[in-house]
């Protein structure tokens, strides 16, 4: 009597085993007697012990961070560069069979392209274009892995450290940069105010009038001023216009 409920049970967990629960982002590869049999789930499938292997398959988005490479641009200059990738599984069969570790194989890869990619560039765009370098290496990478059953969603550059002689110089370029944004500013200034001054000049000389009033109103103004003396030359031109009265009645 024993004996059969000890049978008894392990029929019972015989059948239990047979059947497998997948869950709705996973999917189960099948292996009949070693030859690939096909996809299944999710949900409730059946795999037969000894006769039929599975190996479960994660669909959902996998982030991967990849270590720091050490970069050399192409301007000669030695950088730490990290990043992380965003992939997931859209192939299970190719996922398992056409490759033996899917994620280590992408992070290698990550970390080739990574070099390799921002090797090309300077270091001037190291840190003002990352969107097109991010754009570049997850095309590089989606077109590598497409035959691994793998979709490179994004890839981002995190960080792009330097050493600190490299950080000091930046400093002084950005430094000598403002300084002669600076002058061209006050340049462009002096020429515009140059430019100004010399038409006034031009529509003063055709209006002797409207130049004695422009001398009388810069007095008024030294007047205010609050000194004791004021010297200033007295133009013969302000009293032109008296003296031709006077030659008239004389």
């Amino acid at each position: 009597m024993l004996s059969l409920m000890v049978m008894a049970g392990f029929l019972i967990l015989a059948i239990l085993s047979i059947f497998k629960v997948l869950k709705e982002y996973e999917r189960g590869v099948i292996f009949f007697f070693g030859r690939f049999q096909g996809v299944k789930g999710p949900g409730i499938i059946i795999v037969v012990p000894l006769v039929q292997q599975m190996v479960r398959v994660d669909l959902r988005v996998i982030v991967m961070d990849v270590p720091t490479q050490d970069v050399i641009s192409k301007d000669n200059v030695s950088v730490k560069v990290n990043a992380v990738v965003y992939f997931r599984i859209v192939d299970p069969e190719k996922a398992i069979i056409q490759v033996a570790d899917v994620f280590e194989a992408t992070s290698q890869l990550a970390q080739t392209t990574l070099r390799s990619v921002l090797g090309q560039h300077e270091l001037d765009e190291m840190l003002s274009e990352r969107d097109k370098l991010n754009a570049d290496i997850q095309s590089i990478l989606d077109q590598h892995t497409d035959a691994w059953g793998i979709k490179v969603a994004n890839v981002e550059i995190k960080h792009v450290d330097l050493d600190e002689r490299m950080v000091r110089a930046i400093a002084a370029q950005a430094e000598a940069e403002r300084a002669r944004r600076a002058k061209v500013i006050h340049a462009t200034g002096e020429q515009q105010a140059a430019a100004m001054l010399a038409e006034a000049a031009g529509m003063l000389g055709k209006h002797k009038q409207a130049l004695q009033l422009r001398y009388l109103q810069t007095l008024t103004e030294v007047a205010t001023e609050g000194t004791n003396t004021i010297i200033f030359p007295l133009p013969i031109d302000l009293f032109a216009a008296f003296l031709e009265k006077s030659d008239d009645k004389s």
